[in-house]
């Protein structure tokens, strides 16, 4: 087996399971190392024993390149394919029907992987398409892109296109709510954006009414296309309350203006609610399942997200990610100005 590949897919699998941000990078960056070396030196390496010796390269990881070199499986993805299981039992009828993900992250901001690495693994799980919509400048904490360096990243994804077809990565971003509702990024990048997620990350806490304006505001510009993680909830380690808003108004408004309410499929998250799904789905919203990846192992996440819409009754032909690329560009396009 390609020790390179081996790897990757420990790491993977590593990210998919939520184990410790160190250990998946320790496989990355040996991946990296491996793929770096002459065949021949590596072919001597596994033979003298040395790999050990080259920076970052521990025993147990020494041992899955070798085995990989020397064998077919290393026995450490062998456990991990073995005792690696479906995270939720629902949702595989509307997982089969998704095509694509419309929220991930890369490197650019605070993902943990290159652009090209995510779309390498979207491939792999049969996607088509994803949109990369790392964050905007506000969230410094995230790295959030400025003007120029969105500029820049819309570049890169134009040459990965070329490279990657006929799988597309769409442009995008998601861009933070503001305090009075406004978008933290100008109107005129925000029109060259394939899709736009908007989601609030600052003073959870307001007060309803006012996170109710503030969210309506969002909703209601022209530019934005899904509703990212409406409520801001973590149920996960010591958790994080739900902001307080008017769901029947911003429900409504989403239904108006096309805007998809995300199914944020991170374990952490599970953000709405059920209760508030059902609220939605009721008032005639459509929907986005999202990884809201930050590594490329994390793009399989979508199932808890699709367990969770089959639990609402919400069928395949309100999720706008089990449309093509093409067909999907058109449904923006038609809601736009």
């Amino acid at each position: 087996m390609d020790p390179v590949a081996a790897l990757k897919q420990i790491a993977l699998f590593l990210e998919r399971a939520g184990e410790p941000t160190f250990k998946v990078r320790a496989f990355r960056k040996a991946a990296a190392i491996v793929a770096d070396l002459p065949a021949d030196e590596l072919a001597e390496r596994v033979r003298a024993g040395t790999l050990t010796a080259l920076p970052g390269i521990g025993k147990s990881i020494a041992a899955a390149i070798t085995e990989a070199v020397t064998q077919s499986e290393p026995g450490y993805l062998t456990k991990l394919t073995e005792s690696g299981t479906k995270p939720v039992a629902g949702g595989a009828a509307l997982r089969a029907a998704l095509r694509g993900d419309c929220h991930t992250h890369s490197d650019w901001s605070d993902g943990g992987s290159p652009i090209r690495e995510m779309a390498e693994a979207a491939i792999a799980l049969g996607h088509e398409w994803m949109v990369l919509t790392d964050h905007s400048p506000r969230l410094r904490v995230a790295n959030g892109l400025s003007a120029e360096r969105l500029r820049r990243q819309l570049e890169v994804v134009a040459e990965l296109n070329v490279e990657l077809a006929p799988f597309l990565i769409l442009t995008g971003i998601e861009v933070d709510i503001l305090d009075d509702g406004a978008l933290d990024q100008t109107d005129e990048l925000l029109s060259q954006l394939d899709l736009v997620v908007a989601s609030v990350h600052s003073k959870l806490r307001m007060p309803k009414r006012e996170m109710t304006e503030r969210m309506l505001t969002a909703v209601a510009n022209p530019h934005v296309d899904v509703l990212g993680h409406c409520t801001g909830r973590l149920v996960m380690g010591k958790g994080r309350p739900e902001s307080t808003f008017d769901a029947n108004a911003v429900f409504s408004a989403c239904a108006e203006y096309g805007v998809a309410v995300e199914i944020n499929s991170r374990p952490e998250r599970l953000d709405p609610p059920r209760r508030l799904l059902k609220v939605a789905a009721d008032l005639g919203c459509e929907f986005a399942i999202d990884s809201d990846a930050h590594a490329p192992g994390q793009l399989d996440w979508l199932p808890y997200g699709c367990e969770r819409a089959e639990e609402t009754g919400i069928t395949p032909e309100r999720i706008i990610n089990t449309k093509t690329a093409p067909d999907l560009l058109d449904h923006i396009a038609a809601k736009r100005p």
